[in-house]
């Protein structure tokens, strides 16, 4: 049943029509509630009932003897007549999303956790005497193998379901080997240990950042580079360093991103371990920092360095474990996404679709991730009805796994339908959003 508290939505043509548009872009609200009163029948009482304001305000300012400037009446005049935030010049406001997609970037009050606070003082439970039992054990180099492989099933099951699920069991491995590195041992396998420490931070700082909990993130992405630089580990330390350059970009941090991926890249160029392939990746990297700060020519030049690498790599290069991801799939499909983030839709789309055909399938995550971006560019190119079936394939796979970062491409896709809110093809995306998702309080129309 209709919320009878809930302000009625206004009709599509009203919302679409060039004067109406014109008259919130200026907020000339003297012709905003004329057209209302002609073009949808809502009189002035019933435009000062919704705005909580006085008839008499109301037919002042149709009247031209009165302006509304103040932020909180317009606010007011958005929520209360369903007008779109952005034909107001405002921020989008919360009842033009539902609830299912509402925004929840979690992070942790700053009084609660200061940003660099180390996450080697984690909190433990009384276990903790057990694993400090099992480190007076003897180790060898088939324990690190054993921890290497526990950690790439860290990672595959990351990629196939979130991220969310497993932390408090990478957690507990990485507070056992930190414990680990408190004893005496010799130089390789302290080492090693080092390294897989700093491997555990950095995936653990990965879970937080696919959350968008981005101070606990980047105190472990910290963490991680703490260890690699104990055993002076450049290449994973460059890595790193591009996890938090990824991280900045989701953040708006266009600039800082930069500034991230140049001190990876100079990081590995240092380093007697680096490879093809990892220059590959940080070289896409660079492009995404670029085409975020809209440098298109540094953008090409970054995409053409990342494949001039990659024609560069051997099968018997010495790869870190850690670089393996980054293949030709994943090579196409970043050079796809660093176009459309230029707003070159036309060259990013078959990118985009050529790599999802090749993508490995349990990689739901970023399966996901790729297919709203060609979406996107399929919508930045008015192809509306392919956009909508594209994300409408995605949305499955997008619900079965647990990440804010899937979360947050579905809602800027959303976001993106706005003009479109009336056409058939996507009230059908937004039923299936319903069908998938938990029951929602809004819907697409403005």
């Amino acid at each position: 049943m209709p919320d009878a508290h809930r302000p009625q939505e206004l009709p599509s043509r009203l919302l679409t029509d060039p004067e109406m548009i014109d008259a919130c872009r200026v907020r000339d609200f003297a012709r905003v509630f004329q057209l209302m009163k002609v073009k949808a029948g809502i009189y002035p009482s019933m435009i000062a009932r919704r705005c909580e304001m006085t008839p008499s305000r109301i037919g002042e300012v149709m009247a031209g003897r009165a302006q509304l400037r103040h932020m909180d009446v317009i606010e007011r005049i958005s929520d209360g007549l369903r007008i779109p935030g952005h034909m107001l010049g405002l921020a989008r406001r919360a009842w033009e999303t539902p609830q299912a997609l509402a925004a929840s970037e979690r992070t942790t009050p700053q009084a609660d956790e200061p940003e660099k606070a180390a996450p080697a003082s984690l909190p433990g439970p009384d276990v903790d005497s057990i694993l400090a039992m099992a480190a007076r054990t003897s180790l060898g180099p088939a324990t690190l193998e054993a921890f290497r492989s526990s950690i790439e099933d860290y990672w595959r099951r990351d990629d196939q379901h979130g991220g969310e699920a497993l932390r408090p069991a990478v957690v507990g491995q990485l507070r056992h080997v930190i414990e680990l590195l408190k004893e005496s041992r010799p130089p390789s396998i302290q080492n090693g240990l080092y390294g897989i420490a700093a491997e555990l931070a950095r995936l653990t700082g990965w879970t937080y950042f696919d959350a968008r909990q981005y101070n606990q993130a980047r105190a472990y992405f910290a963490e991680a580079l703490r260890l690699a630089k104990e055993i002076n580990d450049r290449p994973f330390m460059a890595n790193v360093l591009a996890c938090m350059s990824l991280q900045a970009t989701y953040q708006d941090k266009p600039a800082d991103s930069l500034a991230l991926v140049t001190a990876a890249q100079d990081q590995a160029r240092s380093a007697l371990g680096k490879t093809p392939r990892v220059l590959s990746m940080l070289s896409m990297r660079e492009a995404f920092a670029h085409a975020t700060l809209g440098n298109r020519d540094d953008t090409h030049r970054a995409i053409g360095e990342a494949h001039r690498y990659f024609g560069e790599i051997q099968r018997d290069d010495d790869d870190p474990s850690w670089v393996y991801y980054f293949n030709e799939p994943k090579l196409i499909v970043d050079t796809g996404i660093a176009h459309g983030r230029l707003g070159e839709a036309a060259t990013a789309e078959p990118l985009i679709a050529d790599a999802l055909q090749r993508e490995d399938r349990t990689n739901q995550r970023g399966r996901a991730f790729h297919a709203f971006w060609l979406a996107r560019t399929q919508l930045d190119q008015g192809k509306l009805d392919q956009a909508c079936r594209t994300a409408t394939q995605a949305l499955e796979t997008a619900t079965a796994v647990a990440s804010e970062r899937v979360s947050g491409h579905l809602r800027e896709f959303y976001g993106q339908l706005a003009p479109h809110a009336q056409e058939p093809v996507v009230l059908a995306f937004e039923a299936r959003i319903r069908e998938l998702l938990p029951p929602v309080s809004g819907s697409l129309r403005p």
